[in-house]
């Protein structure tokens, strides 16, 4: 089980990383968006180095017990925010796949959460 902790943060961690190449300017791209407000750039770009600050903390978790668990929630609740925000929404075809993608997560997490529970119930 407690690998599979790990392994279900790495996940994660992956899945959070992914968004950082927004920070360089690829925001366009990957959300599948034209041409930005300044202000709305400098937001999802921000948005960007928080996805990767909550990456790089799955991703210290996966390897320190004690974090495992907060790491997991601050995951749970990134995703499912996003999941539940864009329930009913209009996606274009970018952030249709950034909903697949926080589904992916989302089963990542709480396959680790109910894992991570096992692990302590010993």
């Amino acid at each position: 089980m407690r690998h599979l902790v790990t392994v279900a943060l790495l996940g994660v961690a992956v899945i959070h990383l992914l968004p950082v190449v927004g920070v360089t300017g690829r925001l366009r791209a990957l959300y599948g968006l034209g041409e930005l407000d300044a202000q709305v750039e400098l937001l999802l770009r921000h948005r960007a180095v928080l996805f990767g600050l909550l990456g790089a903390c799955c991703a210290w978790a996966a390897f320190e017990p004690g974090l495992q668990t907060p790491a997991l929630v601050a995951g749970l609740v990134s995703t499912l925010s996003f999941l539940l925000l864009a329930h009913g929404a209009p996606l274009n075809a970018a952030l249709t796949r950034v909903h697949r993608v926080d589904v992916v997560a989302l089963v990542l997490v709480l396959v680790g959460l109910v894992a991570r529970w096992r692990v302590e119930r010993r």
